[in-house]
């Protein structure tokens, strides 16, 4: 077999393997020399059919075989002596005047990845945020509880409606004295003071009376999600079904016992538990993005443009993923193409990031044991059925790729633990706030939110997003795939990653999410 190299630019390199026919012609000798002793013919005993009639039988699909052996021992061996680390699956084409009978010309192409240094990690220097669980806190989550095992009751006639009551309503909107879709409905359920509906509506329904009629006035925002309805006047005919107040149980011992608890303060701990878990959880989110950030800033190497292009196409079918089921898909994805590069450039972060990260735990034997990856599969197993989760597990322990998928999280993980363990580490107390701010100070371009009817967003009553936008998600996601090298004779799909011991998994942050604004308030039955 003849290799000659015919490109080496940068990260990319191509190659031309020459098979000769001799050599195809031998592997298929050797395959009829196996196959023979169980090759049936009639007119021959078992096991004495000539090889000419053994090849002759099967001549073709014999060739094809040998043919695909020669190409995938031929790759190998490319990239053994010529020590490769392909980014992706290779790139292998037959030329296309092949016959069976001629030398096999096959054109070999892929990326390498980059030789990266030992990363200096001696150094680091992290802050830890941590925060206290207050008694106001605890106090609020078992405050929910008790909400949730309330009750609405309804209140005696001429009860006026206050902030903090639901009001139960029928309604018909309308702009320029026309009914408009989607605005009517009979039995919705108002809190009053819950900002969930657009400016004006819940103000007006203060003081009203069960079996009140009254005409309100708002006007909807001017980036309402229904082009109709947009910066428009409207009015809403409403009747007053019932005005209801949230009967809640009392917190004590009994309540605690009802829930399986041994008493109330039993319930107390264990919500401190879990809020501790939460503010450790934001903890570490910081700390992790600072310790990216010291990375990213530290390391600067080429990266492979086909892992690039891959980890871009994952972002951006998840957000197309989330486009598509915004009220308006259109504008959705309208925005997310305005911010197209920062998305590359979050790709390009991701897969250095990638590297390092791989490069670091390498070097100092950070592993993902068997025992763990078995819990591992075990755990992703559980979203089958029954009928299903053995044949996924068969699939994750015979496809390496699929395990190196499953690995990924963890691994990384493991080689961020590692880096805390190295770093020189200092705490500070803050506020839930301040750790929240902390985290969400890197993204400068949170985009104000003005409230809708039902607009069902995760915000404080001012109108400022929870959650941090696009940038500072994606910056969490520098996930790495530990895989070993196994060349196709055929061409690979281009996001099939193959050789290279690390590349970058499927994001599993967040990333940015397009608006969901909901039309104007739905039809609901009263509990009343």
């Amino acid at each position: 077999m003849q290799i000659v190299e015919t490109l080496n630019e940068g990260l990319k390199r191509a190659y031309t393997l020459t098979i000769t026919s001799a050599d195809i012609d031998a592997r298929v000798d050797q395959e009829v020399k196996t196959m023979a002793p169980q090759v049936r013919m009639p007119g021959f005993r078992p096991g004495k059919v000539p090889a000419n009639l053994v090849r002759k039988m099967h001549g073709e699909a014999l060739q094809r075989e040998a043919l695909n052996s020669a190409i995938q021992d031929g790759v190998q061996k490319l990239l053994a002596d010529n020590k490769l680390r392909p980014a992706m699956q290779p790139s292998v084409e037959l030329d296309e005047g092949f016959d069976f009978g001629k030398d096999a010309e096959i054109k070999v192409a892929l990326e390498v990845l980059p030789e990266v240094a030992t990363p200096n990690i001696d150094g680091l220097k992290l802050e830890r945020l941590t925060v206290e669980v207050t008694d106001a806190e605890v106090a609020e989550a078992a405050g929910k509880i008790a909400a949730q095992q309330g009750a609405f009751e309804e209140y005696p006639a001429g009860h006026k409606a206050k902030t903090g009551d639901t009001v139960v309503i029928d309604f018909v909107g309308k702009v320029d004295g026309v009914a408009f879709d989607g605005g009517t409905g009979e039995g919705m359920k108002v809190e009053i003071g819950s900002g969930n509906l657009i400016p004006g509506f819940e103000d007006q329904l203060i003081g009203v009376k069960a079996g009140d009629e009254k005409v309100l006035n708002v006007t909807f925002p001017e980036d309402y999600n229904a082009e109709n309805l947009k910066g428009k006047a409207a009015t809403f005919d409403i009747v007053v079904k019932a005005i209801l107040h949230s009967s809640k149980p009392r917190l004590d011992d009994d309540f605690a016992k009802g829930l399986g608890l041994e008493g109330l303060e039993k319930l107390n701990e264990l919500l401190k538990g879990q809020i501790e878990q939460e503010h450790n959880g934001l903890t570490r989110t910081h700390m992790k993005r600072k310790l990216l950030d010291q990375l990213a800033a530290a390391h600067d190497f080429d990266v492979p443009p086909s892992m690039v292009e891959a980890e871009f196409q994952q972002i951006w079918a998840q957000l197309e993923h989330e486009a598509g089921h915004d009220e308006n898909p259109e504008s959705a994805l309208a925005e997310m193409e305005k911010d197209k590069d920062d998305y590359r450039a979050i790709a390009v972060r991701r897969v250095r990031l990638g590297l390092l990260l791989s490069e670091i735990g390498q070097a100092n034997g950070v592993q993902v044991s068997d025992a763990e990856m078995n819990r591992l599969i075990m755990q992703a197993a559980q979203q089958y059925g029954p009928q299903d989760r053995e044949r996924f597990i068969q699939y994750v322990r015979q496809e390496p790729m699929a395990a190196a998928q499953l690995r990924a999280p963890l691994y990384e993980d493991k080689v961020v633990d590692f880096l805390f363990d190295k770093a020189e580490i200092t705490d500070r107390s803050v506020t839930l706030a301040d750790l929240e701010a902390a985290i969400e100070e890197e993204d400068g371009d949170i985009k104000p939110h003005v409230h809708g009817p039902d607009c069902g967003h995760d915000h404080d009553h001012d109108g400022k997003p929870k959650k941090a936008s696009k940038k500072a998600a994606a910056k969490d996601e520098a996930e790495t795939v530990e895989a070993e090298a196994k060349p196709a004779a055929k061409k690979a799909p281009a996001k099939k990653a193959a050789a290279a011991k690390t590349e970058v998994a499927e994001p599993a942050a967040e990333e940015k999410k397009a608006p969901a604004k909901k039309a104007a308030p739905k039809a609901k039955k009263a509990d009343a």
